[in-house]
């Protein structure tokens, strides 16, 4: 599976946002964008549909930023996805003959795919997302040090 940039980045600088907003502090975007090796310019294009989602609100000022618009176990995988692509939660349509064994094998797997994709999105709240996440980078990143 192919996913765009766009859902990519938005989906890294919403866990950001969730990860690094301490008891509802904003995030800025160059912060985001250095921690994540994003274009800057990009982000803000990219935080801007997260914004006119609903998922985030701007703060101006000395200590502006970003946070959250609301807790993050409210916020759906699935709605992240969808505000930032609204296909990429959508059935894959064989573009072969029904009647075709390749046909068959598409809708076979692919929609397995979706299914899972789209039961996985609507299950998993920002939150714990965010915690698996954090979780793994841990672990990644765990050193001996001497």
């Amino acid at each position: 599976m192919k996913v765009s940039t766009r859902v990519e980045y938005g989906l890294i600088a919403l866990t950001d946002i969730v990860l690094h907003s301490v008891e509802g502090e904003s995030v800025s975007a160059p912060d985001i964008s250095k921690r994540q090796h994003i274009s800057q310019k990009y982000l803000e294009q990219i935080l801007l549909l997260l914004r006119q989602a609903g998922f985030i609100h701007a703060q101006k000022g000395l200590r502006g930023g970003y946070v959250l618009a609301c807790p993050p176990d409210r916020i759906a995988l699935s709605d992240v996805l969808n505000a930032l692509d609204q296909n990429i939660l959508a059935d894959m349509d064989p573009k072969e003959d029904p009647g075709t064994l390749g046909a068959v094998i598409n809708r076979c797997f692919w929609d397995r795919i979706n299914q899972n994709l789209n039961q996985y999105a609507k299950e998993t709240k920002m939150s714990d997302f965010a915690e698996q996440c954090r979780n793994r980078a841990d672990d990644a990143w765990d050193l001996y040090v001497i």
